[in-house]
């Protein structure tokens, strides 16, 4: 019997065997051919949800033979040491990212790394501030300081409870009609929001370990579901830190929007916005137009920028 070649999108990754839904609506359980694995990428994931991809039909499923040009993908440091990066989702329209004032913290650092990441892929990124229902007087001090901060940059930024269905309406109608992937920090509700904004999905949830105050992972694997209102999410398992990956040290501000727009008043070409005289990077930190937090994230990542070239 001779095989048949078709195109789909991956839709789910196990990290061995990939679930895709084919152009005509078929789900199929694929595998892929070895020569992914070999061929220079290094990732852990070679075939990533969002990917579109050719799949020779068999009759024990399917095998994948070719992955097309990615318009887009966002990647972090993968906790694997033996491998550079894993591939989040590829082929996306905008990213969402959920992030915690409390319970658990998320840090600067954290949000700072993947809106970075973000930019430097050209993924429009999205700040959902949840679990706004649990915060005490000083935390929501905290919580309108930070979305100052990132709403003065351009990035939306929006405070939801998702246990309580507020302000679930405004994510449900930035998620239509778009492929958006979802990322934080393990425990910052990612699934019961995913839950708010599409019912039907009924995604596993999990209490907050009270010794530690993160969140147990219950996203395994990456998978996209579709939306009744149009587009696709895609979940993404919570991760516990975000390393950056392919960038070069002198182009770490261009993905800072608010340095690289002072960057070209400063008085040397190849500044690197740390000591130079005549830095306007250094002034606009001095004068609050830049925030503390987000220039400490920028020499954070000018350190590393070293250490995993």
């Amino acid at each position: 019997m001779k095989s048949l070649m078709q195109k789909g999108i991956v839709v789910k990754s196990t990290g061995s065997w990939y679930i895709v839904r084919m152009d005509n609506g078929e789900i199929v359980e694929c595998r892929i051919r070895g020569r992914f694995r070999i061929e220079g990428i290094r990732t852990t994931n070679p075939v990533a949800v969002g990917d579109c991809v050719v799949v020779e039909m068999g009759t024990e499923g399917g095998v994948i033979t070719e992955i097309e040009p990615r318009k887009n993908y966002i990647i972090r440091k993968s906790t694997n040491l033996s491998k550079e990066s894993h591939i989040l989702a590829a082929n996306v329209d905008q990213a969402l990212l959920v992030v915690t004032v409390n319970h658990p913290v998320t840090s600067t650092v954290f949000i700072d790394r993947f809106l970075a990441s973000a930019e430097a892929y050209n993924i429009p990124t999205l700040i959902v501030f949840n679990k706004v229902d649990l915060y005490d007087e000083e935390e929501q001090a905290m919580l309108g300081g930070l979305m100052a901060i990132y709403r003065k940059i351009g990035y939306t930024c929006l405070a939801v409870s998702a246990v309580r269905d507020e302000g679930v309406d405004e994510v449900r109608k930035i998620l239509n009609g778009k492929v958006t992937v979802l990322s934080g920090l393990s425990g910052v509700g990612k699934s019961t929001l995913i839950n708010r904004v599409e019912p039907g999905l009924d995604l596993k949830t999990a209490m907050i370990s009270d010794a530690h105050d993160s969140g147990k992972h219950t996203t395994t694997f990456a998978e996209m579901f579709p939306l009744t209102g149009g587009g696709s999410i895609i979940d993404t398992p919570g991760v516990r830190s975000f390393g950056v990956v392919d960038m070069k040290k002198e182009e770490i501000s261009h993905f800072f929007p608010e340095i690289f727009a002072c960057a070209g008043e400063c008085r040397f070409y190849n500044c690197t916005h740390t000591h130079e005289p005549g830095c306007a990077v250094l002034e606009a930190v001095e004068a609050g137009e830049v925030s503390e937090s987000r220039y400490a994230s920028y020499l954070s990542m000018l350190e590393e920028s070293g250490k995993y070239r």
